[in-house]
């Protein structure tokens, strides 16, 4: 199932964001956050604050998009 998967990337990368996971499975930013959800409700992934020029200065990143996740071991 695409929670195992999600685990599964998340945790062999360390961290990510919410960006690279909709692009890898292909699924929409509300479906993944829901999903991510379920697993920061089990204490295994949290979401990192990123800077507050990150997705702002540059432009190139979706604002929306700009969140960073963490695998908690």
């Amino acid at each position: 199932m695409i929670l195992s998967e999600i685990r599964n990337y998340v945790r062999d990368k360390k961290r990510c964001t919410l960006n690279e996971l909709v692009m890898h499975f292909d699924v929409d930013a509300e479906a993944m956050r829901g999903m991510l959800s379920k697993w920061a409700k089990k204490g295994k992934i949290r979401q990192i604050p990123v800077s507050s020029s990150c997705g702002s200065s540059c432009h190139k990143c979706n604002p929306e998009l700009t969140e960073l996740y963490e695998w908690i071991e």
